[in-house]
């Protein structure tokens, strides 16, 4: 791989499927750190991608920059050109094997004070890690879930985009130490499903696919998008919508979704077990994760 790390500060990991992965930083391109003045360290000020690469390509990768140019776009922040991280990322990725690609774009550099500067001058951040170890069982027999006590805040003039601010999602985590989960199920403060932890959840009643409508918070992921435009083609009654936790435990199908591990049917939360149904199944192979990764 080009562009690796200098020697002192260079790891080497061993991916799943056996090649070595340098982990790479890359801040606007170059070997150097985040600057301490930077917003997106003082204040959450920026937006996050997280994409899979497999042989030195990125899945979805015109989705990732849809969400991510949307996200610049909401938030005022001057979105990076799609040839320069096409490039960027192209040079550097490996090009044998899995890897994770991840890209922050932030404001840049500011003075102390929420009064963001004008014109702002974004800071592009690379990382390329090895690619995490899923379980071929959370494919077959799928995975389980536990309701988190933590509720999402609701801010609509957030919500869809993946913002730096996580908190809430580290403390969710947080909860799930000591059970053997793969995922909290989160809740907004209205009490409505807002999906996993790290992923977003669909249901299955009755023949039709229903997921949150994300308008107060969370986060609309790629494989959620990915997913619905998958059911229009299977020809599947999809629809975006309030659920409530009741009518997540009453579904006849579940599964979460998001843009490494594709989609795990989600057949356990809080011990109500929920059978791997035909409609998963469908998506599964539609989407190319009949067989896992």
């Amino acid at each position: 791989m080009t562009g690796a790390l200098p020697s002192a500060t260079r790891r080497r990991d061993q991916s799943r499927a056996g090649c070595t992965v340098n982990t790479l930083w890359l801040v606007n391109g170059h070997t150097t750190g985040v600057d301490p003045a930077d917003r997106g360290l003082a204040y959450g000020d920026g937006l996050f991608e997280t994409m899979a690469a497999a042989d030195g390509v990125i899945r979805w990768f015109d989705l990732h920059l849809d969400r991510l140019e949307e996200g610049c776009r909401r938030l005022e922040i001057p979105a990076p050109s799609r040839s320069l991280l096409a490039h960027e990322i192209g040079t550097h990725c490996p090009k044998n094997g899995r890897a994770v690609v991840k890209l922050i774009v932030t404001r840049g550099l500011g003075a102390r004070g929420y009064l963001p500067p004008e014109p702002a001058t974004p800071t592009r951040v690379l990382a390329i890690s090895p690619w995490p170890d899923f379980p071929d069982s959370n494919y077959r027999a799928g995975i389980s879930a536990r309701v988190c006590q933590l509720r999402l805040g609701e801010s609509p003039a957030l919500a869809g985009i993946k913002h730096l601010c996580r908190l809430e999602q580290v403390l969710a985590q947080l909860e799930l130490r000591g059970y053997a989960v793969q995922q909290g199920l989160l809740l907004d403060t209205s009490g409505h499903v807002v999906g996993g932890t790290s992923s977003n959840l669909f249901a299955v009643r009755d023949g039709e696919l229903i997921t949150p409508t994300l308008a107060r918070c969370g986060i609309k992921g790629v494989m959620r998008r990915a997913v619905l435009e998958s059911a229009r083609t299977l020809g599947i009654r999809a629809a975006e919508r309030d659920i409530a936790l009741d009518d997540v435990m009453a579904a006849d199908e579940l599964f979460v979704t998001n843009a490494l591990f594709g989609i795990w049917p989600l057949t356990d939360i809080d011990g109500r077990h929920f059978a791997v149904g035909s409609t998963t199944r469908r998506l599964m192979s539609q989407l190319g994760y009949s067989n896992g990764r």
